[in-house]
């Protein structure tokens, strides 16, 4: 969950998401930098817009996404909410591969940040 934590910290104080940035965030937080883990977050964020997967996810109400279409119902806004899962999705993978430690987590991924 750091790494997306760094991922948001960059993106919140616009500066590019990538593995260096990532890295420095994640050293400068006391973090034990799993290079594939930062890796595998930029590539699943490369093609998401942060700040319009953060506005759609607290446009959902409170019960989920699973009870009908996003707000508005536009066919780009669930292109754009399918992207976001998918980024979630790969974020949690590579969370999942490579940290046995933190078995309490629930893997809640983007998700929890966005809704």
């Amino acid at each position: 969950m750091e790494y997306v934590y760094a991922a948001l910290i960059l993106n919140e104080s616009d500066e590019e998401i990538n593995e260096e940035n990532l890295t420095n965030v994640l050293d400068a937080a006391g973090v034990d930098v799993e290079e594939s883990r930062a890796k595998a977050l930029v590539a699943a964020l490369e093609d998401v817009e942060i700040e319009e997967a953060i506005e759609q996810g607290t446009a959902v109400p409170a019960g989920g996404a699973g009870g009908g279409a996003p707000a508005g119902g536009a066919d780009a806004d669930t292109e754009e909410t399918e992207e976001a899962e998918e980024a979630e999705d790969e974020a949690e993978e590579a969370e999942d591969a490579g940290d046995d430690e933190d078995e309490d987590a629930d893997g809640e991924g983007l998700g929890a940040l966005f809704g």
